[in-house]
């Protein structure tokens, strides 16, 4: 008896073992965000966000499958447990705090002006810019920045920052706030941008805004994930993992923006 009651419990020791090997967990991104996150032309998912995700999983020998969420919903999405973690350049805010758990930074953050060539905007204050035609893309950070900053010029919000890229090619905008490396990759090496636009006055880095850094969102409860993340992070950094995906996307290290 006493053999079968040990042969029980170390099979079921095996399956428990199994069942966390067998884990999968699902990231949740944006796909609209590029060069962070996109949908290329096969339909695929990729961009920064997704391959250092990817790698975390790796390292933590855990399968992981990536879902596309529009950003207005993916912090409800994280919460409805469609996804396990959020890793779509996500600001950490105390704003967010409150409804999620975040990762150490997986890069530093700053935003930006952009405005069309020749535009002549050089003062950003709201007596400056009262009155003028300023977008970002909506629930994010950027749109909290021009609300506040901005309180007197007309707001235009947009589902993606690509749809307000396209108003501002179109002459719609008078000046956009984003993300300071998407638009910089669209000013620089898009067709579209490089023709008609470019990056305006000092990077915005007020903490209010743009918080500790990007990180990865999980839900409070799920310590043990973001632990695990945290050192997955660690050693992807130590061991030049981290640099070789940098180094696709861009020509500084995004971690510490040197």
């Amino acid at each position: 008896m006493r053999k079968l009651i040990l042969a029980l419990a170390l099979a079921g020791t095996a399956l428990s073992s199994s069942a966390v090997a067998a884990e999968k967990l699902k990231i949740g991104t944006e796909g609209a965000y590029p060069p962070f996150n996109f949908v290329d032309s096969s339909g695929k998912i990729g961009g920064f966000d997704v391959e250092i995700g990817l790698a975390l999983c790796e390292r933590m020998k855990v399968e992981c499958e990536v879902v596309a969420q529009d950003w207005d919903g993916i912090i409800p999405g994280l919460l409805a447990k469609k996804y396990d973690m959020i890793i779509a350049s996500m600001f950490i805010t105390e704003e967010r705090k409150k409804q999620v758990a975040f990762t150490n930074p997986y890069y530093l953050a700053a935003m930006t002006h952009a405005a069309p060539k020749g535009a002549g905007i050089s003062a950003f204050s709201n007596e400056a810019l009262q009155g003028k035609v300023i977008g970002a893309q909506s629930g994010t950070t950027q749109a909290d920045y021009i609300a506040a900053v901005y309180p007197d010029a007309e707001i235009k919000l947009y589902p993606t920052q690509d749809e307000a890229n396209l108003d501002m090619v179109n002459g719609r905008l008078d000046l956009q706030v984003g993300d300071m490396l998407p638009l910089l990759d669209w000013v620089t090496k898009k067709d579209d941008g490089k023709g008609c636009c470019e990056l305006v006055g000092e990077p915005i880095t007020d903490k209010k805004f743009v918080g500790d850094g990007v990180g990865i969102a999980v839900r409070q409860e799920d310590n043990e994930v973001r632990e695990k993340l945290n050192n997955a992070l660690d050693e992807i950094r130590a061991d030049g993992t981290y640099k070789k995906i940098n180094d696709k996307y861009f020509t500084i290290d995004v971690y510490t923006m040197k």
